[in-house]
């Protein structure tokens, strides 16, 4: 019988040999800068670095010097006394500016509508009015606070970000049932003739159609979310522009301007208080071939709306009903299978990584193989990236070399896709929106989907295991990764920060680390020949699910099955993997 330890588990790695600034940020420069006044002159553009209240001019470094020397006794502001400069002229411009007449100035206010007016606004809708005053006599004797304005928006901006945050999820999460009902049509389609082309088309077409229909009204609350911040920021900066600086007019513009937008806001976040996923369902038709002749489509295409009142509970513990085991070893292996990830698609396939024999395989359902793709390096990790692709870490520590490469699901085959290089060891991966964490046994880095790095997010050189396996919390709020050297697990926040450190007598040289759907925290133990179930906060044990004496040796990987409710365990130097039951 084979026999291993720690040390034999090193074949290539771990387990027997793993969007730019806003468009709000580019409004902000625009009412913060201040240019060079000589400069200008000269038509040429120079952020200026003093402001002369005696010249009344602005300079930039080069041209203080100058004005220095000719006046020695005047005394210029640098930045750091922003608050003796005068208000930036693109600041009046953009506060003073006609929402409706875009060339005209705010010179009245309307007290019966509550209206800053232009002359045209006057003429055209204020000519009744009986309240209609001139700004600069309005402010007389009255004062506004900037400040309390500026949190306010802070505030809106904060939970507009959240609610287009929501939106957003909610064009994702249709696109995903989207794309899990596609497999159902594909099945439904292969069971008929090719004479039903033309109805597949116009059943695809309807869904299409179905799909662009959903995904409008989200995105237009999306559209309005980005329009009402890049406004908000806008006249918060421009707020803070004005702040200390007696300009009485422009307060009271301001003022009633914020207080408009954040009615606008308030409306808007009252109209999506209650947020809602909608599900698009295929519902096949058991009678299509005796009634072909009648049909236009392949089936039923539906949407559902699901209110999301509650979440589902992070910590429901998992409580094991059974056990079924499963070979993956293909003909064509040369060693004994060790399984170092799993992936379960949308569409109920199923993905593993066998280190040992250097390829990805894809199962069916029932957990047979359907396929196999050959790779030149050791697999470590995998993570889905997309519904059908996903992206598995590679490693040849002799060689010093270190990859990624992409795998699609084409139609029951893996196709290789483009592959990234890296100077350092890739054991671990996760994905979330668009970016990449992995890490190199002693570091966790965070890269773009074209493999640029963003950052070095958190580093432990303590011994050589200490950053190993890593996953996403489905919020994104949270990092997890395990410290096989010193037998932890750690949660960190998504700066890389250390949130809890998390040890137990039954979490041995942890490896594999998986997250379910709903927050489930799962980590296999592999010298303590567990997997455990830990809170989502990753402080405590919630439980011991399965151990040595439920059969299972060397527990490499684990991954949970949403579509069986079920937990799959990868292992080392065995040709099977063992699915558990769960409830």
């Amino acid at each position: 019988m084979a026999t291993f330890s720690q040390s034999s588990i090193d074949k290539g790695s771990d387990i027997t040999k793993s969007f730019s600034q806003s468009t709000i940020d580019k409004g902000s420069d625009i009412l913060q800068d201040f240019l060079c006044s000589t400069c200008e002159e000269k038509q040429l553009d120079k952020m200026a670095d003093i402001y002369c209240e005696s010249c009344v001019k602005f300079y930039c470094g080069e041209c203080v010097n100058m004005h220095n020397k000719l006046f020695t006794k005047h005394t210029p502001y640098g930045r750091g006394a922003m608050k003796k400069w005068p208000v930036a002229k693109k600041v009046e411009d953009f506060l003073l500016k006609c929402d409706v007449h875009k060339e005209e100035s705010l010179k009245m206010y309307c007290d019966e509508h509550s209206e800053l007016c232009c002359t045209n606004c006057a003429f055209l809708n204020h000519r009744l009015c009986q309240k209609v005053t001139l700004i600069s006599d309005k402010v007389k004797g009255q004062s506004t606070d900037l400040q309390k304005l500026s949190v306010s928006i802070k505030t809106i901006l904060e939970e507009i970000k959240k609610n287009q945050d929501n939106q957003e999820a909610s064009i994702q999460y249709v696109q995903s049932s989207y794309d899990e009902q596609l497999y159902t049509i594909q099945e439904t389609r292969q069971k008929i003739n090719s004479a039903l082309d033309t109805i597949e088309q116009k059943t695809l077409k309807e869904m299409k159609d179905t799909l662009t229909k959903l995904q409008a009204s989200s995105k237009i609350a999306v559209d309005k979310c980005i329009r009402l911040r890049d406004e908000l920021q806008q006249l918060r900066d421009a707020v803070q522009g004005i702040s200390d600086k007696s300009k009485a007019e422009l307060s009271f513009i301001a003022t009633r301007k914020c207080k408009d937008k954040i009615q606008q806001s308030k409306t808007v976040l009252k109209e999506n208080s209650l947020q809602t996923n909608v599900l698009i369902t295929f519902q096949p038709n058991d009678e299509i071939v005796q009634y072909l002749s009648t049909l236009s489509g392949f089936g039923r295409i539906e949407h559902s709306t699901q209110t999301l009142n509650v979440q589902e509970d992070p910590n429901k513990v998992f409580t094991v009903q059974g056990k079924s085991e499963h070979n993956v070893r293909t003909s064509s292996d040369s060693d004994v299978c060790s399984i170092c990830a799993i992936c379960v698609l949308p569409d109920k396939q199923v993905l593993v990584a066998d280190v040992d024999n250097k390829k990805v395989k894809l199962l069916d359902e029932q957990y047979k193989i359907v396929s196999h793709c050959s790779l030149t390096l050791f697999t470590q990790d995998m993570c889905q990236i997309l519904p059908n692709e996903v992206a598995v870490t590679l490693n040849d520590e002799k060689n010093n070399k270190h990859e990624v490469q992409f795998i699609a699901v084409n139609n029951r085959q893996l196709v290789k896709e483009n592959n990234l290089k890296f100077r350092h060891t890739c054991r671990g991966i996760a994905f979330h929106q668009g970016d990449l964490y992995i890490t190199s046994r002693t570091a966790l880095y965070k890269y773009t989907l074209s493999g640029t790095l963003v950052s070095k997010m958190y580093e432990d050189t303590s011994d050589q295991r200490t950053v190993n396996s890593c996953a996403v919390s489905p919020t994104g709020d949270k990092l997890y990764i395990t410290n096989n050297s010193h037998h932890k697990l750690l949660t960190l926040a998504m700066d890389g920060s250390v949130l809890t450190t998390f040890t137990d007598p039954a979490l041995q040289a942890p490896y594999g680390v998986h997250v379910t759907p709903t927050g489930q925290v799962l980590v296999s133990g592999w010298r303590s020949v567990t997997i455990l179930q830990v809170d989502d906060e990753g402080r405590r044990k919630l439980a011991t699910l399965i151990t040595k004496e439920d059969g299972m040796e060397g527990p490499a990987s684990v991954c949970y099955n949403r579509h069986t409710a079920s937990i799959i365990v990868g292992l080392v130097i065995n040709n099977s993997i063992l699915v558990f039951k769960v409830q």
